[in-house]
């Protein structure tokens, strides 16, 4: 098992913990922004498309980004468990 600072997050997880945040925080027609939580999020996406990597280690996550990664993925998670 990979410690936390090994772990690699895909693209995929990403955008869809991106996604998660825009749902919950829509930017309005005037502002056109994200929020704190998808736009610190949205830099590492876009590192990942201008380098044309795949995985990212969370390593390289600001703890912002840290955070708002893992309280995406476990509001994911906690869908998931209630769906099944």
């Amino acid at each position: 098992m990979p410690t936390q600072a090994q772990q690699q997050i895909s693209i995929t997880e990403l955008e869809r913990a991106i996604n998660y945040w825009r749902s919950k925080h829509p930017s309005s027609r005037e502002t056109m922004t994200l929020c704190p939580q998808a736009s610190c999020l949205a830099e590492l996406y876009a590192r990942m498309i201008v380098f044309q990597t795949h995985n990212i280690s969370i390593a390289e996550f600001s703890v912002k980004a840290k955070k708002a990664f893992l309280d995406a993925e476990q509001a994911f998670t906690g869908q998931q468990n209630k769906a099944a």
